[in-house]
């Protein structure tokens, strides 16, 4: 149901509080582009909405519906028997302030005046690489002026030479063409020059950057949103990349482990039975009857596909009460998406393992363990991985270049005090503790080894 509604006039709102708690409270039941329903109604254009009545009695109803409903409120009643009489849950917490900052957000994405449709609107939503490239053309541009500039300068000054030297009498060659001048030994070897050395620029430049894959973000069998799981619901990295902490790698998750939560959650916040069926089709759930199928691995396509259609259907009849052309239509893109995203050229059954596709990949000749940065270091997953918990699609977001490891080693500071994985270097332990120094990077402990990446 409805979980934030209109804007009031409050000095101290502020939109990007309002993202937060939107995250925080609406985003489990309502649609994030405020244009469409979830499991809860569009959030857009509410405003007018409740216009005939004070603003008021909107905060009461954001606050605390079911004190409105049972009051008998006309406003209320309408929007609760529209969907279905479905209550929403009370946020008596919510400050005034709060409110106008829910509604500041609301109201800012619904008509493109915040976040990623705003910078798209006012042209400053490009990407960095969009802008570096753009930012490439304009310097070409730029010398190709000047170069012509110089050309032209260069022609003047020679008929000026000449016409000088002739109005003095002096018998002088006319001044050559600019064919003949561009192909002088001086003008060539200069163009010769800057050739040998854009390449070799452009060479080395290419071979550093060879096989990196900044920002490489695929799209992934199954749209799991990072967002929802790290960002919204705050569930820890390592319970599913639980590798990190105990391996080299930090592991892709099972399917059992996704089962944990979705065995309960079986409609998705987002794409409802779109995506989550691809996990119960995957590993031989029956959603319908809560059952893991028997012999799973040995049915025809034609069978698996009957077990979640009618799942499928079934959901949909639960919410719009009957199965429609719509709710057909569902069932069989829904199906079409499952076998797209469970099946490739290697693999032609449905059932088994998600092939996910692999994101950050280091090259064989450098040596990464994920429990020495982890459990030992302490290092958080963001800061290699950058701000996840806000991917809805998971990209590369750090170069994982040497030069990059290199700088963070010289920077980052081991945590000495709590650490037993230390206590071995007695000698840094007596310095930090006489006040001889103040920290120890990992560039002391020997970091910057080069045994100890490339062994």
């Amino acid at each position: 149901m409805l979980v934030c509604l209109a804007l009031p006039t409050i000095a101290q709102s502020s939109p990007d509080v309002g993202k937060t708690l939107f995250r925080n409270y609406c985003a489990s039941c309502h649609n994030k582009n405020m244009r469409q329903a979830l499991t809860g109604p569009a959030l857009g254009g509410v405003q007018e909405r409740w216009v005939d009545y004070p603003i008021e009695d909107l905060y009461e109803w954001i606050r605390n519906s079911q004190a409105l409903i049972d009051a008998g409120h006309p406003r209320a009643l309408q929007v609760y028997n529209e969907n279905n009489k479905v209550l929403m849950q009370a946020f008596p917490n919510l400050t005034d302030e709060d409110i106008g900052s829910l509604l500041l957000y609301i109201d800012g994405i619904y008509e493109g005046t915040y976040g990623v449709a705003a910078t798209q609107a006012d042209g400053s939503g490009a990407s960095q690489g969009q802008t570096e490239s753009s930012n490439n053309v304009y310097y070409y541009i730029i010398f190709g002026f000047l170069l012509v500039l110089s050309l032209v300068l260069a022609r003047i000054y020679n008929n000026l030479k000449y016409l000088a030297a002739v109005k003095e009498g002096k018998d002088i060659e006319a001044p050559p063409t600019l064919w003949s001048s561009l192909m002088t030994k001086g003008t060539v070897s200069m163009v010769i020059f800057a050739l040998v050395m854009f390449g070799g620029y452009t060479t080395v430049n290419n071979a550093i950057g060879l096989n990196r894959q900044q920002e490489y973000g695929p799209e992934q069998p199954i749209k799991f949103s990072h967002t929802t799981h790290a960002g919204l619901n705050q569930i820890d990295c390592q319970y599913c990349h639980d590798g990190a902490r105990r391996s080299k790698h930090s592991v892709i998750p099972a399917t059992n482990t996704c089962m944990n939560c979705h065995r309960a959650i079986k409609i998705g916040s987002q794409y409802g039975t779109g995506e989550l069926i691809k996990i119960f089709a995957s590993i031989g759930y029956d959603p319908s009857k809560d059952i893991y199928i028997e012999d799973y691995d040995q049915m025809s396509e034609d069978d698996i596909k009957k077990i979640y259609t009618t799942w499928i259907a079934n959901e949909y009849v639960a919410e719009n009460g009957l199965l429609d052309r719509r709710g057909e239509r569902q069932m069989e893109e829904q199906w079409e998406g499952v076998v797209s995203s469970l099946t490739s050229e290697t693999k032609s059954n449905i059932q088994g393992p998600i092939e996910w596709i692999r994101i950050h990949n280091l090259p064989d000749h450098a040596y990464f363990n994920h429990s020495q940065h982890v459990s030992v270091g302490k290092v958080e997953c963001q800061t290699c991985h950058g701000p996840v918990e806000e991917m809805e699609v998971v990209k590369q977001w750090a170069p994982l270049s040497m030069g990059w490891c290199v700088n963070c080693h010289r920077d980052t500071e081991v945590q000495f005090a709590s650490n037993p994985y230390y206590a071995s270097y007695e000698q840094y332990h007596e310095e930090l503790k006489a006040g001889i120094r103040e920290k120890v990077t990992v560039e002391e402990i020997g970091g910057l080894e080069c045994q100890k990446c490339h062994y």
